[in-house]
């Protein structure tokens, strides 16, 4: 071998050797950032699906029809009673089977609970479920136990024409339970006009809803 490649192996080598132990982290630490940007990106994906979608608000007036119900512990409730409550109500239509929007709308319930204070006591809460034929007062108590559902909170069932004919006067009425729409009503006191919240929404935002309600 001659001088020149011996000298050209002792110099170039080692320059290579000492690039790729320098380079090698680098890339490490390039597909480590890359890794981790993809799971920032999936992270707010997935709170920006979970974020409180917007709502709309509109004041109505409606008839409740002289339907008698049936609560969880299988008692008859006429629907008129129930919505005359002295005090505000606050009234949503649910399925206990259902996969998409009712567990929100039932979780935001359930957490609103813990925010309305010292209200809680002097309100009422309504879930009224479109699917009676499926939702016993049975399947009821089972639901309102897995929502942690407090005194206020009543959940009502019936038979099927008289549920149709309540959805009807309320304008809920899809013909079919997998085409629900997510709407809550609120009411400050039987005299006072129906509020419609249509969309979904978070526990302050319906809390601050019913304030408003109460204070108009």
């Amino acid at each position: 071998m001659s001088t020149f490649h011996v000298r050209y192996s002792n110099i170039v080598l080692p320059v290579l050797f000492l690039a790729a132990f320098i380079l090698f982290p680098a890339c490490k630490r390039t597909e480590t950032d890359a890794k981790q940007q993809s799971a920032n990106q999936e992270h707010e994906g997935h709170q920006q699906t979970n974020a409180p979608k917007r709502y709309s608000r509109s004041i109505v007036a409606y008839t409740p029809p002289k339907v008698t119900l049936v609560d969880m512990t299988g008692a008859e409730v006429p629907l008129a009673s129930a919505l005359n409550y002295e005090g505000p109500v606050l009234m949503q239509f649910i399925f206990t089977t259902c996969p998409t929007i009712c567990p929100v709308m039932s979780a935001t319930f359930s957490t609103a609970q813990d925010k309305f204070g010292a209200d809680l006591d002097r309100l009422r809460m309504i879930s009224i479920s479109i699917d009676p034929e499926h939702d016993t007062p049975a399947r009821l108590r089972e639901y309102a136990q897995k929502f942690k559902a407090k005194p206020q909170w009543q959940f009502l069932t019936g038979t099927l024409e008289d549920i149709v004919t309540v959805q009807k006067a309320f304008g809920v009425y899809r013909g079919n339970k997998m085409r629900h729409e997510p709407y809550t009503y609120l009411r400050a006191s039987p005299h006072a006009p129906w509020v419609r919240l249509d969309g979904l929404m978070s526990a302050s935002q319906l809390v601050a809803e019913y304030h408003k309600v109460i204070s108009q």
